[in-house]
């Protein structure tokens, strides 16, 4: 199936001559008006004088305020997406003065939904540990594409992992546009485009890992960079439709959800604790082992084996015991 042709972006090399347009231009008006007070002023014959004052106005009142509107600024790391009667024209992206045909019509499907503070507004999604929707914005040029990098900072969600159980995640993205007419043109609003894709990324990304893992498999806690990895090739598959490209996706929180979160830290603490123990439980037992061999080598006491069971469970006591041991003084025989 052949591409549309407005998913190929034209990107117009033209001389910036704006302000030459506009000094040649300002100096005709004033030409323009003079010649009109003449034509109006002067004793001249009537088809002359017709002539001249229909010229004068013709251009001072019309062709020259229309010749204003081909006159377009770009900034850097700007672009202007053109259409002509309904058509794509071409994108200016090199900054500069410029003079275009002045009966194109500049297009930003995401500077639609602009507030008067020149903020684009998403509705986030609603925080687990807070009541209500909040909101965040991004710097949209009007009328202007920004081929800047921008963030968006996708607000928390609720998700499951791999084994089911309930997490809040946010993630924040970092984008720019690369090609002007596929964002304008093959997506409704790229913006929101974006948005929305990222949290179905999202969602794909986060149900193939684990919160936690014991042992070498790979979490979203403990392998947070290859989750990152793994959101960006997901997210940027998403949305090269939409001219866009993704720098980088990063995990700003993570954390289980409210309703798990003391169920799942008694978890961690309990296996924290049986760490430790199993340690302390394999200290004890070398000392106990290297204190019975040097006795032995030493030959300072010959213990029989009631006695070196009795000798090895009070040091196990003493080692693996959390509370400091009272010693009690045997000042007679051992048997």
């Amino acid at each position: 199936m052949n591409e549309p042709v407005y998913s190929k972006e034209k990107v117009l090399n033209r001389p910036s001559i704006g302000l030459t347009i506009l000094v040649v231009n300002v100096l005709l008006i004033l030409l323009s008006f003079a010649l009109f007070i003449f034509g109006m002023a002067a004793d001249i014959p009537g088809a002359i004088r017709a002539v001249v004052i229909t010229l004068g106005a013709l251009y001072g009142f019309i062709i020259g305020p229309i010749l204003f509107g081909g006159l377009k600024i770009i900034k850097p790391n700007e672009a202007l997406v053109l259409t002509l009667f309904g058509k794509y024209y071409g994108t200016l992206k090199k900054e500069g003065f410029f003079f275009v045909n002045p009966f194109v019509t500049a297009v930003n499907p995401a500077s639609s939904s602009e507030n008067s503070s020149g903020s684009y507004k998403l509705e986030g999604k609603p925080d687990a540990n807070k009541s209500g929707t909040t909101a965040y914005s991004i710097q949209i040029p009007k009328r202007k594409l920004s081929l800047k990098a921008m963030t968006l900072n996708n607000e928390k969600q609720k998700i499951n992992d791999s084994q089911g159980n309930p997490i809040i995640i946010g993630v924040v993205v970092i984008w720019k546009v690369v090609d002007t007419a596929k964002a304008v043109f093959d997506v409704d609003n790229y913006v929101d485009y974006l948005s929305i894709q990222c949290d179905s990324a999202l969602r794909n990304v986060v149900r193939l890992f684990p919160y936690d893992s014991d042992d070498d498999e790979k979490s979203l806690r403990g392998s947070s960079r290859e989750v990152a990895e793994d959101l960006l090739k997901e997210l940027q598959g998403k949305v090269t439709v939409a001219g866009l490209e993704i720098l980088e996706a990063r995990i700003t929180h993570l954390s289980y959800a409210p309703e798990i979160a003391a169920a799942m830290l008694q978890r961690q603490q309990a296996s924290a604790i049986i760490a430790a123990r199993q340690k302390i439980v394999e200290g004890a037992v070398g000392m106990v082992q290297m204190a019975l061999e040097q006795l032995n080598e030493s030959e300072i006491v010959n213990l029989d084996e009631e006695r070196k069971a009795s000798m090895v469970s009070n040091l196990l006591v003493v080692l693996c015991g959390n509370k400091e041991v009272q010693p009690i003084v045997n000042s007679g025989s051992l048997y």
